[in-house]
């Protein structure tokens, strides 16, 4: 089958091929036992820049449970810390950053990085070692949103309200929008080495953005976001967490062929508001995979029936896969959906 046949490619063109496709957030990591195996004495940030043990964990789950995809397996800080950021991932917290940008002084001295002079050498090797065995399966590359990188580079570190990435916004624009920009530029330099390696499609994380008002998302984030993404030249998906009150804005002016939805929000009113040339993708709830078969199944067929109401769908989580998964489920999810024609077909 040529890659443009893929049902992953083809959702998001907007055709309906047989059967949804289907990736998880997330799928290559935590809940599999080969990925901690193979991470033992290995730091996160340490594994993601090397390309034989980045690529070999980007096509585990693809192996083990068939799905339409693989997802490269890095980390939205990566980026940063090939830029010369001092960042490292602490167990149990996340990225945690040892000088905040807080000030304008702090986005001159970080915005001083040429984007453009980032060493995506190790990216670009395990891309393409992943792509070199996966054939006629799509790999999708990545990147995080500049909102959810300037969050976690105002504050240091994980928060939960990002009071002080909101503040900047509106104490100083200037500043804010100059580190958004330059952001937005990484993102980019980022996406293009996972591009011209050999990836087919792109997704921009916002794991952060449901913290923001409807308003400051669309003066503050949007335009920053679209500049991440377009004329990138391959087809883009744009997720973003808690994003139902501004959902309509995460297509970025239209330029995203692909919207990702969370479980908060049925697919069919995401539709809806999304309008009818855009893709939709999502969004079993990640709760409901620790659920008995027969609740989690029922869930399934009920995404894949609402996903029915926009042009395309590509069956994912609402979020990433939690690292308690029983890995068996994610299988049976992606059996299910397999043997699921058209969308939801009852088997």
């Amino acid at each position: 089958m040529p890659l443009s046949d893929a049902p992953l490619l083809r959702a998001l063109a907007g055709d309906r091929p047989d059967q949804a496709p289907v990736w998880f957030m997330r799928q290559a990591g935590r809940s599999l036992p080969e990925y901690r195996e193979l991470r033992v004495g290995t730091r996160m940030l340490d594994a993601c820049l090397t390309p034989d043990l980045a690529a070999e964990i980007t096509l585990q789950p693809v192996r083990r449970h068939g799905v339409d995809a693989a997802v490269f397996f890095s980390d939205i800080v990566i980026p940063l810390r090939l830029a010369g950021v001092d960042v490292v991932i602490e167990p149990g917290r996340g990225p945690v950053f040892a000088n905040p940008v807080r000030t304008a002084a702090d986005v001159d001295r970080i915005t001083a990085i040429d984007p453009d002079s980032l060493d995506a050498t190790a990216i670009a090797e395990a891309v393409r070692l992943v792509v070199a065995e996966l054939g006629d399966t799509p790999l999708i590359g990545f990147a995080g949103a500049p909102f959810t990188l300037a969050a976690y580079l105002v504050e240091g570190g994980p928060s939960k309200e990002h009071l002080r990435a909101r503040a900047m916004m509106h104490a100083d624009p200037a500043s804010w929008n100059k580190l958004a920009r330059w952001l937005a530029q990484i993102s980019r330099t980022f996406l293009v080495a996972q591009r011209d390696a050999g990836a087919s499609v792109v997704q921009l994380f916002d794991s952060w953005a449901g913290s923001l008002s409807p308003a400051d998302y669309r003066a503050f984030v949007a335009p920053h976001s679209r500049a991440a993404l377009d004329g990138i030249g391959i087809p883009t998906i744009h997720f973003g967490v808690g994003t139902g009150p501004f959902l309509a804005d995460m297509r970025l002016g239209g330029i995203a062929d692909g919207v990702g939805v969370d479980w908060r929000q049925p697919l069919d009113e995401a539709a809806a508001i999304l309008g009818p040339d855009v893709t939709v993708q999502g969004n079993i709830d990640p709760a409901l995979l620790s659920a008995p078969w027969p609740v989690l199944e029922a869930h399934v067929l009920d995404v894949l029936e609402r996903g029915r109401a926009a042009r395309g769908h590509i069956l994912n989580l609402g979020h990433g896969v939690p690292p308690e998964t029983d890995p068996d489920q994610l299988t049976r999810i992606v059996e299910l959906v397999h043997a699921s024609a058209e969308h939801g077909a009852t088997v």
